[in-house]
């Protein structure tokens, strides 16, 4: 894998900001921040959506997995808009549209209106993450600023998944279920007007176009593959309503590789494949994404409907996680300049791989210590001292006009997993609970 801190020059254009780096870091990671929470805040509130909008089982899955699925698909289509339109641009419109989406959301009076919501907030989402990703990698050369700026953003996204249990926990118990959704639109204006004030504009990717019929085929070849896995909940394996959308999302996904590989402005550039470090990177956020998402939605469904907890004692109880995956991902970069960015990577995702094993013995009537707490800390620990040398080591092999593209593709494996993840366990989980 290429050295993370190999020197390289960026365009004055670029590197020129009328804000000072902690400032442009503060903007770009309040954003991130604002997106991979919605990934988990509403977790804590499931049961009270629930009971509000009258979902059903499968719904509840889709208020998270319609979120995840678009956030996923529609990633790369952001990322390579930053890099043609310009990354200020991008970053400001994604906001806009998420924020919109979340008044919508908060406002729902129906089930389907809940849904549709966090399918336009998956949009913004992805049109905002990337973006901000590449503002940082664009603004700092490769080295050590450039890593601890990755680490910050890490640190900041990692921290947003967790805390989120705990911010959806102290909204649903003394507002309501709809303020993990409110809460969204005042956090969004006042980073929105910093953006606008603060961030500079700048691109690399002038002349190339946007790859619309990609983004649509990965992304509904993803919902169409999750819907199908779902349905195996209900339906079983072997039926019809559940191998017949499988069938197509597989379908769907053979024809926008095609797609990918005879264009001639793709989403996803297939030769990005063959940098090793990128492949690499992507693999291992796929497993990421599957691992972390279904934790934090299961631990929210046991605590709540097992053992009893309310959504404040749910959101309280994973305040040790959050500090532990922010903690890993703060550490990460002294560490990656003692062992190097592979072998934290490793190490980070043995020691989430244990804590895992750990949670795994969880029953009914489990205790907090020995079924929450220390499986939990031990897997957002290692989370967070795995995913900084991945950003670092996938984003370090690509060109600088592909880095938009690369930060995209990065976020969207680890949101398909998450995606994929969630629905095969929801799946596998309905199987092994009792009557």
């Amino acid at each position: 894998m290429p050295s993370t801190a190999a020197p390289t020059e960026l365009p004055d254009d670029i590197r020129q900001r009328t804000a000072p780096a902690w400032l442009v870091t503060l903007l770009v990671c309040a954003g991130q921040f604002l997106v991979v929470l919605d990934v988990s805040v509403v977790n804590v509130a499931l049961p009270a959506m629930r009971g509000g909008l009258g979902l059903s089982e499968l719904g509840l899955q889709w208020v998270v997995n319609a979120y995840v699925i678009t956030f996923a698909g529609f990633m790369l289509l952001g990322g390579r808009a930053a890099d043609i339109f310009g990354r200020k641009r991008i970053f400001v419109a994604g906001l806009v549209l998420f924020t919109i989406a979340s008044l919508a959301g908060g406002l729902a009076q129906e089930a389907w209106q809940l849904v549709a919501a966090r399918t336009v907030q998956g949009v913004g989402a992805a049109v905002l993450s990337p973006a901000s990703l590449t503002i940082l990698t664009t603004s700092f050369p490769v080295g050590h600023a450039r890593t601890r700026a990755i680490a910050t953003w890490t640190a900041v996204g990692a921290g947003g998944g967790a805390v989120g249990g705990l911010v959806g926990g102290v909204l649903t118990e003394y507002l309501s279920w709809r303020w993990v959704l409110l809460i969204n639109v005042p956090v969004g204006a006042l980073v929105l007007l910093g953006a606008a004030l603060w961030l500079t504009e700048s691109r690399r990717g002038a002349g190339r176009r946007l790859d619309i019929p990609g983004a649509l085929l990965v992304t509904g070849g993803l919902a169409l593959v999750a819907y199908g896995i779902v349905q195996t909940e209900s339906k079983g394996w072997t039926a019809p309503a559940a191998l017949l959308p499988m069938a197509a999302g597989l379908v769907v996904i053979a024809a926008f590789v095609a797609v990918e590989a005879r264009t001639k402005a793709p989403l996803m550039p297939l030769k990005l494949f063959r940098i090793r470090s990128v492949s690499s990177a992507n693999a291992a956020m796929v497993l990421a994404g599957a691992a972390m998402f279904s934790m934090w939605y299961f631990l929210s469904l046991y605590m709540q409907n097992v053992l009893g907890y309310t959504p404040l004692q749910a959101g309280l109880s994973f305040i040790p996680h959050s500090l532990s995956i922010v903690l890993g991902s703060k550490i990460a970069p002294r560490l990656m300049h003692r062992i190097g960015a592979k072998n934290l990577a490793i190490t980070g995702a043995l020691i989430s791989a244990a804590g895992m094993v750990w949670q795994s013995r969880m029953s009914a009537d489990g205790a907090y210590l020995t079924d929450i707490l220390g499986p939990g800390v031990l897997m957002a620990l290692g989370a967070g001292l795995m995913a900084t040398p991945v950003a670092s080591l996938g984003t370090s092999g690509a060109d600088p006009s592909d880095q938009g593209l690369v930060s995209g593709l990065i976020n969207t494996s680890r949101q398909m997993g998450g995606a994929l993840g969630l629905s095969i366990l929801s799946t596998v989980a309905a199987s092994r609970i009792g009557s």
